[in-house]
């Protein structure tokens, strides 16, 4: 007897690696994911302009980032400057410091881009906030009045992004819907984004991992979900993840992944008596598997 509606996903052709440097851009499930990379020790850059939610502002981070222009989108409200196209984590009360920040991001996505052969797209939501005409990364709690919201088209998401996929063609491009549901939107105008970008992820023709096909049939209880019943709870992001290395990881480095994330999980044990001689015995080990692992991965951070 079946109990649940599986996914069927085919494994891809092309594989990802340590060899590879992989880049993730998008919605909160992108820094989920990305988060499982990190345990893993891969080469991954994980939103360097931090969290964005639709495929607009992801599109601008990428086409920005190659002639940042940040004086005229620097906002004051509330007693600190934000960036219009950056996540709350960059603004600050400091403008320069606040300008360096943004640099810094747009300067990281540009190299990460440049050297990244593979990179992975969440996309979030259809819905977008539009200021004097120019789509918005994030509101930061400005006045309702001085935004436009509005839902966007398959179509224009297509021609925003067809040419920046077609511009890097040596890129493995892997897009995904996010399944974390914005009900803020509303459940209905929820579904709707989702059904939006779901085609335009469709039209584009790359690789598509169905994330959200996941969470909403196989894992579609609300044990699941974190307390909000919204975001998917550490055991579904575990799971969505061991599909996706399922999906685009060759055995061979299914094996170094786990060497690897037991080093990782060596490297964060936390003991109850840090002073021991146990304690110093295992941290001497620890730094002899590192030292013996970055030979061969030599960007390994402890």
């Amino acid at each position: 007897m079946k109990l649940y509606t599986s996914v069927e996903i085919a494994p891809s052709a092309r594989k990802i690696g340590y060899g590879d440097k992989i880049l993730l851009l998008g919605s909160c499930f992108a820094d989920n994911i990305g988060a499982k990379f990190a345990e893993h020790y891969f080469q991954a850059t994980i939103n360097p302009l931090g969290t964005l939610y639709n495929p607009a502002s992801i599109a601008l981070s990428i086409t920005d980032s190659q002639h940042p222009i940040l004086d005229s989108r620097l906002i004051y409200h509330n007693g600190l400057w934000h960036s219009m196209m950056h996540h709350g984590t960059f603004s600050g009360k400091d403008k320069a410091a606040v300008q360096a920040r943004c640099l810094d991001g747009y300067e990281r996505l540009q190299r990460a881009l440049k050297e990244a052969t593979t990179v992975i797209v969440t996309f979030g939501t259809a819905w977008v906030y539009e200021m004097d005409d120019q789509v918005v990364a994030n509101c930061h709690k400005l006045p309702a009045n001085r935004f436009t919201r509005r839902c966007l088209a398959v179509d224009e998401i297509v021609e925003m992004w067809q040419p920046i996929v077609a511009s890097m063609p040596d890129k493995h491009w892997i897009f995904t819907v996010s399944p974390i549901r914005h009900v803020k939107d509303g459940l209905h105008a929820n579904q709707v984004s989702k059904a939006i970008l779901l085609q335009a992820v469709d039209e584009l023709g790359q690789s598509y991992f169905p994330s959200y096909e996941i969470m909403m049939d196989e894992l579609r209880d609300y044990r699941f979900y974190a307390e909000d019943m919204v975001h998917p709870s550490q055991v579904a992001v575990e799971y969505i993840w061991q599909r996706f290395v399922e999906t685009y990881m060759t055995e061979d480095t299914r094996g170094e992944m786990r060497t690897l994330h037991q080093l990782w999980q060596d490297c964060h044990h936390r003991f109850l008596h840090p002073d021991s001689e146990e304690a110093e015995r295992f941290r001497l080990h620890v730094e002899r598997q590192m030292i013996a692992l970055k030979e061969r991965y030599p960007w390994i951070i402890g």
